[in-house]
């Protein structure tokens, strides 16, 4: 981690760093993205949890065991920003691009229908949220912006060459964006990069490139989507003011990308 010589704001009650911030979290229907809403709420966030229409029912759960505020909506819909900032009439302290999916296909095999949705949702998504928000003034000043990468943007994986392209294109627009997201409009933007963390996503993966993910680290297991979260909460917390621009990898030390 590199630091800038930016201050930390106070902290009023570290049991609840985030109390009286609002957070917006997208993929937040289950996996990772429920886990950094729960974690975001833990810390005293007020979280609006957005997933498509179509996870409509573990939406509303996820939301419900929170106390959290369900907003069903695609997040490549062209108005989606505006959607947003419609939901959030007081603004966001913290926003969380988390979303994402996969259509995997080896290269020489792979479709403009499998490689265009990804990078839709992974990246362009992201790109188009987040410019539109910082321009509307949606983010506050002193805000956080995370977005969740992947090893596979850092190393590369076989048969995800449309979703490492996507994960890598987050790496660089964070890295791209920080300096002037602090600059004029004093809201940091970091990623997340997870190696192979269990959830729904990883368990329809064959078996044995499974046991592979889980035994490529230090560690010898995959990761849980908490660990995520937490490294998100981190980003998302007023005494983070001095990391921006930063991808903290949360892999294990896994051997790809090392």
């Amino acid at each position: 981690i590199e630091l800038t010589a930016a201050a930390p704001a106070p902290v009023a009650d570290w049991a609840a760093p985030l109390a009286g911030r609002t957070a917006l979290v997208t993929g937040a229907a289950r996996g990772i993205g429920a886990s950094v809403a729960s974690v975001l709420a833990r810390d005293g966030a007020r979280v609006i949890c957005l997933d498509v229409p179509q996870t409509g029912d573990e939406l509303a759960r996820t939301a419900d065991t929170l106390g959290a505020t369900a907003l069903p909506l695609d997040i490549t819909a062209d108005d989606a920003a505006q959607r947003i900032a419609a939901a959030v009439p007081d603004g966001l302290d913290v926003l969380v691009h988390n979303a994402g999916i996969t259509r995997d296909r080896r290269l020489a095999n792979m479709p403009a229908d499998r490689w265009a949705p990804v990078l839709d949702v992974n990246l362009d998504s992201v790109l188009r949220t987040t410019d539109a928000l910082l321009a509307a003034g949606t983010v506050h000043r002193g805000g956080r912006i995370v977005a969740t990468a992947s090893i596979a943007g850092i190393a590369g994986n076989n048969g995800q060459t449309n979703y490492a392209a996507s994960k890598a294109g987050i790496i660089g627009l964070v890295r791209a964006l920080a300096p002037r997201a602090a600059a004029d409009h004093g809201v940091t933007v970091n990623a997340v990069a997870p190696g192979f963390i269990e959830t729904k996503m990883t368990a329809a993966v064959p078996l044995l490139i499974r046991e592979a993910g889980r035994r490529m680290n230090s560690l010898g297991q995959g990761g849980l989507p908490v660990d995520v979260a937490e490294t998100t909460a981190w980003f998302a917390q007023p005494a983070s003011t001095a990391v921006n621009g930063q991808v903290v990898r949360v892999c294990g030390q896994s051997l790809l990308g090392a």
